[in-house]
């Protein structure tokens, strides 16, 4: 049994509840050694670790195998064409990928999937490739990406629901190539791997690695698992990593690193894009990231399997924590379980001291005086000012539709979440003659053609449509 604090932060009741639910999952999940880690405020601030065997205790420096873990990062390189404008979301995969499609004898349907689709599962590709286990034989019996679609690609219409496709983050990994000229590996290496520090991830395992079992359902016996190439599916899980680099990743996925891509696209990627099946959801997918509930707590991360291992990073971003467990058995224990009891149990014990409430640095008198009260029709909303001329628009009593909005060069703000998002809020003020035959500055607010006001359809200039020329009266 070992424990480490690389920053020794936790307090020790902490670091005891860590330990012991780790100990647990070991024991429960009967896997021959499990690591764990908890990230805090962009530090390693805990790792763990249980093994089946005293004289090998792994720690945060062993390589895992981390599976689909691996789907994360190749939606970060896809991300990042994205950004530098080489690629939209909404292009066919066909407009890269059609030549090398053509050539290696992939049904020409599968090239009509977007990538948006394809990073969100929704792409409607089988969920496997076709032949044996793709995840326990060799890459050389799937050459070519023809060879992972076989004759009947789709599963369900493109774009029509969420259905997981391993092959469809291959068609990811050749398009990564194509842009790029090199082997999507060693481009994960070059623009993400080496800026994140993540010096210990890899295609191929590298000492010290733990070995892959797989234990028997109903004795305390195991076998060892083989490790296989996976050649052209490798983007759909050949990773191996560590907890500690494991952990740079979740800072990363959890503030972004522009060296590699803004905490405004890592957003985008964790932002739900599969609708909910029923009532309510607990679980979905964005664009690159799984998206889940538990307890209350919204995470995003992914997790990851192949034979031999089990991984899983969330994120808590509410709570600037993260957590990130791996175990080398073929099933067995609740990783993606542990992950998020991980973090429960620090944010339990030593929830997150609020930063002190300071004034703005300084005052705009033309933003003060927009703030406060406002009307859509008869709704009333608040408008706040916050740092760096951010606003934020809210309903004052009941549900209704709120937004932060980031302020553009032009004059304008951008809405960044909720209904508002992406919609553009302008300041429009008109001259209104007064009493005297003066003129007033009269002023609503624009958001996205809703007009606030600051009385209830006051002035009727501003409102759309026309209003009863008797105006307010009672019944």
């Amino acid at each position: 049994m070992t424990e480490t604090t690389p920053f020794d932060e936790l307090l020790p009741a902490t670091r005891r509840a860590l330990l012991h639910r780790l100990a647990v999952g070991q024991a429960e999940g009967r896997t021959p050694s499990l690591v764990g880690a908890v990230v805090r405020d962009g530090q390693l601030v805990w790792s763990g670790a249980r093994s089946a065997l005293a004289d090998q205790v792994p720690d945060a420096d062993t390589q895992y195998r981390i599976g689909s873990i691996t789907k994360s990062l190749v939606a970060v390189l896809v991300m990042r064409l994205r950004d530098e404008g080489l690629l939209d979301l909404a292009d066919p995969i066909r407009a890269h990928l059609a030549d090398r499609l053509a050539a290696e004898g992939a049904d020409p349907s599968v090239g009509d999937a977007t990538i948006a689709q394809l990073l969100a599962h929704r792409s409607g590709l089988a969920a496997e490739a076709p032949g044996p286990w793709w995840e326990r034989t060799p890459g050389e019996l799937r050459p070519e990406l023809g060879d992972v679609f076989g004759e009947r690609p789709h599963r369900h219409p493109a774009g029509h629901t969420f259905h997981y496709s391993n092959p469809g983050y291959a068609l990811l990994g050749a398009l990564v190539e194509q842009l790029r000229g090199a082997p999507w590996d060693e481009v994960l290496r070059r623009e993400v791997l080496v800026p994140l520090g993540m010096t210990r991830t890899s295609a191929t395992p590298e000492a010290p690695h733990a070995n892959g079992w797989a234990v028997h359902p109903w004795a305390d016996v195991m076998q060892r698992e083989a490790v296989e190439d996976m050649g052209v599916m490798g983007p759909a899980g050949q990773l191996w990593s560590t907890a500690a680099d494991l952990a740079r990743y979740v800072a990363f996925l959890a503030r972004g690193d522009d060296r590699v891509l803004s905490a405004a696209t890592l957003a985008e990627m964790r932002r739900p894009a599969n609708a909910p099946e029923g009532a309510a959801w607990d679980d979905s997918y964005g664009l690159g990231l799984q998206v889940i509930r538990r307890d209350g707590r919204l995470l995003f991360g992914h997790t990851g399997s192949m034979p031999g291992f089990l991984s899983t990073v969330w994120v808590s971003p509410d709570e600037n924590l993260a957590g990130v467990a791996l175990a080398n058995a073929t099933s067995g224990p609740s990783i993606a379980t542990l992950v998020a009891d991980l973090i429960g149990i620090v944010a339990q014990h030593e929830p997150p001291i609020p930063e002190p409430w300071r004034p703005l640095p300084d005052v705009d008198s033309e933003l003060l005086a927009l703030t406060g009260a406002w009307y859509w029709g008869t709704t009333p909303f608040l408008l706040r000012l916050r740092a760096e001329r951010w606003l934020e628009l809210a309903p004052l009593r009941g549900g209704g539709r709120g937004s932060r909005f980031r302020p553009e060069p032009d004059g304008t703000w951008i809405g960044l979440d909720g209904y508002y998002a992406g919609e553009t809020l302008r300041v429009v003020r008109t001259e209104q003659p007064t009493h005297t035959g003066a003129t007033d500055p009269e002023t609503h607010l624009d958001l996205g053609t809703f007009v606030f006001s600051r009385k209830p359809y006051e002035p009727a200039e501003s409102v759309p449509g026309t209003l009863d020329p008797e105006g307010w009266r009672g019944f």
